[in-house]
C-alpha cells in the first residue's frame, strides 16, 4: 500500500516566507533567524510528515536568496570529539564543509564559520587553517564571560563585546550549524550587540521545525522529537511564559523555556527596550504546522519514527555510545503512545528470515543474520545471510528481482564473479571472511549488468529502494552499512553484533 501524503510543501514555503519576511520588516531591515534542525536533507522532518520535501528549507532560503546570507556555528568541542552525524556518518566538521558545499550549489552566500567556545583547541585550529585555507572566513568566540549570570558582563566589552563583529550586506543572516548546542543564539546576540552599538537596528528571531507550537503536546510527531533528543535529554512542554501572558496552550520545548528569562533580560540589555518577546512562542517563525493536511498519516508515520529511534539508540547503547537512560527513555514514550517496537511491519519478518538461516544452518560464523524490507507497495522482502553474502546483500537482491520482474532461480551475479571475489578477500586480502557485503555484492553487480540484461535491469530499479523500510536482525558492517546509506533506505537493527570479531574493517 502506498504512503500517504500528509503535508503540503507548497503551502508550507507560502506559510514559513511570509512569516520571515513580516519578521524582517519589524526587525526594521535586518533579521537574525537562529535555524535550528537541519537546512539541508532534513530526514527526520521527512519521515514524521510524510510528503515533506527534505530540501524545502533550502528551497525557501533560495527563494530568498537575493536578501539571504548564512553563517555557520560549531562548537569547538564537537570538533575535538570528533561528532558523528548519524544519518551521513561523517563527522560535524565534515558536515560543515559539506553544507558550505550544498549552499554554494543553491547560490546562497556564506558569510562564514563560526567556531564557537573556542579555546586553542589543536582540532579546532587544524579545521580553522583547513577553512581559511580554501578561502572561507572563520572567526572565533571564546566562552562568554559573565554567562549565564551577568548580564552586565555578558552584554559588556567583556562579554560579547570580545567576539569580533561579522559584517554583512544582506538584511536576513540565516545562522545555522551541524546540531544542538552548537552556539547559534550566542551567535545571533553576539550580532546583535554590535549592531546596536553600531546604531544600526536589528532583530531576531528563531526557526525551530520541531516541536511544532500549534498541535497537541502529546501529538505523536512532537513525541517524535522527544525521541529524536533524547540523547541530550529534551522534553516538550506547555509555554508557561506563553499561557501566562495571552492564556493560549502552545509547545516548546524545556532548553528554551528554561533560558527565556536569561535570553529576554539579554535583549532588553542590548536593546535598551523592554518591548521584546513575552515568551519562546513569540521568539519562533515555526510554520510547519500549517502544511500538516492529513493528520491520522503524519501520527502514524511520528509513531513508526519513535520505534525507529528505539532501535537506534538500544545499537547505540550496546556500542558504548549513549547510556541505558536514553534508549529506556524511548522505551517509555513507545508505551506512551501505546506501540511496540513489532507494530514496525519489518521487524518480524527479518527475525522470521533469521531464524530460517538458523534452521537450514546456513549462517557464517555461527552467526544467523535476517533482513527484511518493505517496498512501496507494501509487499515484504527478506534476505538472510550465508557463507556466500551478508543478509543485506541477499535482501537487495531479492529485492530488485522483485521490482523488475526477474524469476528467482535467475543469477544476477555470475557465481564465477563471486568466487573470484571470495578468492580475492581470501588469498591476497587475507581475510578471514570472504562473504560479500553490500557495497561488495553493488560492485559486482555493476559489473555484471555489463553482460547480464537482468543484472542491468536490476541495476534500474535500485533507486525505487530510497525510503524504504528495512530491519536487520544484526547492527550493519561497516560495507553493509555504507551502502544501505547511498540506497537511502530507512534502516532499524537489533542490538546484536553481525559477527564475533572486535574489529570490522
Amino acid at each position: 500500500m502506498t504512503k500517504k501524503t500528509g503535508f503540503d510543501n507548497e503551502k508550507y514555503l507560502e506559510e514559513q516566507s511570509s512569516a520571515i519576511l513580516e519578521r524582517m520588516k519589524a526587525g526594521n531591515g535586518r533579521l537574525y533567524l537562529e535555524f535550528g534542525g537541519k537546512l539541508i536533507y532534513d530526514y527526520h522532518a521527512a519521515r514524521v510528515l510524510p510528503g515533506f520535501d527534505p530540501n524545502v528549507k533550502i528551497r525557501l532560503l533560495h527563494k530568498l536568496k537575493d536578501q539571504a546570507a548564512i553563517l555557520l556555528c560549531i562548537y569547538a568541542g564537537d570538533i575535538v570529539r570528533k561528532k558523528v552525524r548519524a544519518d551521513f556518518g561523517i563527522t560535524y566538521d565534515s558536515d560543515a564543509m559539506k553544507l558550505i558545499d550544498d549552499l554554494r550549489e543553491w547560490g546562497l552566500d556564506v558569510l562564514g564559520v563560526v567556531i564557537t567556545r573556542y579555546e586553542d583547541q589543536p582540532a579546532a585550529n587544524v579545521f580553522r587553517k583547513k577553512l581559511e585555507n580554501r578561502g572561507i572566513s572563520v572567526y572565533t568566540h571564546r566562552p562568554t564571560l559573565g554567562y549565564p549570570t551577568d548580564v552586565d558582563r555578558i552584554v559588556g566589552e567583556e562579554g560579547y563585546g570580545a567576539n569580533p563583529y561579522i559584517p554583512s550586506k544582506k538584511p536576513l543572516i540565516v545562522v545555522t550549524g551541524p546540531g544542538p548546542g552548537s552556539g547559534k543564539l550566542a551567535t545571533c546576540l553576539s550580532q546583535l550587540y554590535h549592531e546596536h552599538k553600531r546604531g544600526k537596528d536589528a532583530g531576531y528571531a528563531k526557526f525551530e521545525t520541531f516541536p511544532i507550537w500549534n498541535i497537541p503536546l502529546k501529538h505523536p510527531v512532537n513525541i517524535a522529537y522527544e525521541a529524536a533528543t533524547a540523547d541530550i535529554r529534551d522534553f516538550n512542554m506547555i509555554d508557561p511564559f506563553h499561557f501566562e501572558t495571552y492564556g493560549e496552550a502552545t509547545v516548546n520545548y524545556n532548553r528554551d523555556v528554561e533560558a527565556f528569562p536569561l535570553v529576554r533580560c539579554i535583549l532588553e540589555k542590548i536593546t535598551g527596550s523592554d518591548k521584546v518577546y513575552m515568551s519562546p512562542t513569540d521568539m519562533g517563525v515555526n510554520r510547519a504546522g500549517f502544511g500538516i493536511v492529513d493528520d491520522e498519516a503524519v501520527q502514524e508515520a511520528a509513531r513508526q519514527e519513535v520505534i525507529r529511534r528505539y532501535f537506534r539508540y538500544r545499537c547505540e547503547q550496546a556500542m558504548g555510545v549513549v547510556d541505558p537512560a536514553t534508549a529506556d527513555r524511548v522505551e517509555m514514550l513507545l508505551k506512551g503512545l501505546n506501540i511496540k517496537p513489532e507494530d514496525r511491519p519489518v521487524v518480524l519478518p527479518a527475525r522470521a528470515a533469521a531464524e530460517k538461516a538458523r534452521s537450514n544452518g546456513k549462517g557464517h560464523e555461527g552467526i544467523f543474520c535476517g533482513a527484511a524490507m518493505e517496498l512501496t507497495d507494501g509487499s515484504i522482502i527478506i534476505g538472510k545471510n550465508s557463507p556466500l553474502m551478508h543478509a543485506a546483500s541477499s535482501l537487495i537482491l531479492n529485492a530488485v528481482k522483485m521490482l523488475a520482474g526477474i524469476p528467482d532461480a535467475i543469477h544476477l551475479i555470475s557465481p564465477n564473479i563471486t568466487a573470484s571475489i571470495a578468492g580475492l578477500k581470501k588469498n591476497i586480502f587475507n581475510e578471514s571472511r570472504v562473504s560479500l557485503n553490500l557495497e561488495e555484492t553493488l560492485i559486482a553487480l555493476g559489473i555484471s549488468a555489463t553482460t547480464n540484461p537482468a543484472a542491468q535491469a536490476a541495476v534500474e530499479r535500485l533507486k525505487d529502494l530510497r525510503n524504504c523500510e528495512m530491519h536487520m536482525t544484526h547492527m550493519p558492517t561497516p560495507g553493509d552499512e555504507s551502502g544501505l546509506r547511498k540506497l537511502g533506505v530507512n534502516l532499524t537493527t537489533e542490538p546484536e553484533f553481525a559477527t564475533q570479531s572486535l574489529f570490522l574493517a
